[in-house]
């Protein structure tokens, strides 16, 4: 019966996305009011094949055939190296489709995008003071959408790494197809730290061959989800001590803060990664590193405000922006189940049916939090469905109106681990259907953002 819901599941998620197409593609042609010419993805129609097509489908294959044997048998270490050596091998041959230029070195160049800005960051604190100044469509000089959409430790970052001698798009691509291919690396730790270490076993494959990868080479997006994750990872360590030393406990609390507080001026949306860190802290059943969290978590803020940048002032005239552009377009209506038909495509099908499983299982984890009985599968489920409702309120406020597929990756990272809650002799079955997503979204269409 399990089974049957499992693949009941992945087909209402192929129905969901079959919607999203039909009734997408007639608004846009009727009006052009989502913005996309793909919908529900923000991409164009354009079958081709490239340099990355043979490696893709070799390390799909590869993890298919050999990735549930290997997470069972490698030790933990050995284990942690493999699954961040395979997720980057997967993740640049997914962006090597499109070729060196145009799949890494020139994402991050576009007009809409951080490097664009470099030379006006020459005195970052001139450029921090006036950054607001510059957030509004119409002034003159106003910042590029994706610079403007974020406060400055994501431009930051770009910047830093130009005066270190990493400039141009090819390190920065580099840069955060390297970093994000390290958040597996943190949810494994995570659900080992929290559930146990044979579902983090299980969930590996499930987490390397994710169909969300195409957009994490080469994204920002990608380098927001690392801090974001190890965030997590780090407060799951010090919340259960899965570490030798009591101070290497706080000094995890201070760092998980530390970069929460990066996390949120990196990207305003994530400040609701305060939900997950809060699901770490009740399925550890304890309080006792939240007071060195929020004592890092203060560190950025501080440095931030002090240097001239006000965060609560910025994203109020990021919203004005907002329905300035085309996010005061793109109808409500649509995007608010379009964007789970993105996500759904972003987390693919075996993340689907795993997510049933934890959603059904929730109500009797809930349970058992409340009297310390909860078993290994049940804590696992619900730090899913703690990133599927984040996924919720970002998706409920409107300002996540199509990008999804990009923007939402630090969510999804989170669900994909609930792939291991399905059944050892189907992994093979679905870990092929996630592939299968990544290879056709990346072969069919030309991704953009």
């Amino acid at each position: 019966m399990g089974r049957r819901l499992d693949l009941i599941a992945a087909t209402a998620g192929v129905l969901l996305v079959t919607a999203a197409v039909l009734i997408g593609r007639a608004i846009q042609d009727a009006d052009g009011s989502l913005f996309v010419h793909w919908p529900p993805l923000l991409a164009s129609w354009y079958p081709h094949t490239g340099p990355g097509t043979p490696a893709a489908v070799v390390v799909a294959a590869a993890v298919v055939a050999y990735g549930p044997v290997l997470a069972d048998r490698l030790p933990w270490r050995g284990l942690l190296a493999t699954a961040w050596a395979a997720s980057l091998g997967w993740i640049f041959s997914l962006a090597m489709i499109d070729g060196w230029e145009r799949g890494i070195a020139e994402r991050l160049t576009t007009k809409h995008e951080y490097l664009r800005v470099i030379s006006r960051f020459d005195d970052i604190g001139a450029a921090l003071r006036g950054f607001d100044t510059h957030i509004l469509i119409g002034p003159p000089g106003n910042w590029p959408a994706h610079v403007a959409g974020h406060p400055p430790g994501a431009t930051l970052t770009f910047v830093l790494l130009d005066r270190i001698g990493l400039g141009g798009g090819g390190w920065a691509g580099v840069w955060c197809i390297v970093l994000g291919g390290s958040a597996v690396v943190a949810a494994l730790i995570t659900v080992r730290a929290l559930a146990d270490e044979h579902l983090a076993r299980r969930a590996a494959p499930f987490l390397v061959l994710a169909p969300m990868a195409v957009w994490t080479g080469a994204s920002a997006d990608a380098w927001f989800s690392a801090v974001a994750a190890w965030s997590v990872a780090l407060l799951a360590l010090a919340a259960t001590r899965r570490t030798t030393r009591p101070g290497r406990a706080v000094a995890a609390a201070l760092a998980s803060g530390l970069l929460y507080g990066l996390t949120c001026y990196l990207s305003y949306g994530l400040t609701l990664i305060a939900l997950l860190l809060l699901a770490v802290l009740l399925l550890a059943r304890t309080a006792r590193p939240l007071p060195l969290l929020l004592l890092g978590a203060l560190v950025v803020p501080v440095a931030f405000t002090l240097a001239g940048f006000n965060w609560w002032e910025a994203y109020r005239l990021l919203v004005e922006r907002y329905y300035q552009g085309a996010g005061g377009i793109r109808p409500y209506a649509y995007w608010v189940w379009g964007n789970l038909a993105a996500t759904t495509i972003a987390a693919g099908l075996a993340t689907v049916a795993g997510l049933r499983r934890a959603a059904a299982g929730a109500p009797s984890a809930v349970r058992a939090v409340r009297t310390g009985t909860t078993c290994a599968p049940q804590r696992l489920s619900l730090l899913a469905v703690a990133a599927f409702l984040a996924l919720l309120v970002a998706d409920l406020s409107g300002m996540s109106k199509a990008e999804t597929e990009r923007i939402w990756q630090p969510f999804v990272l989170w669900l994909l681990p609930a792939a291991a809650l399905l059944p050892p002799s189907a992994r093979r079955g679905w870990l092929t259907a996630q592939a299968v997503v990544a290879l056709l979204v990346n072969h069919l269409l030309w991704t953009g953002w």
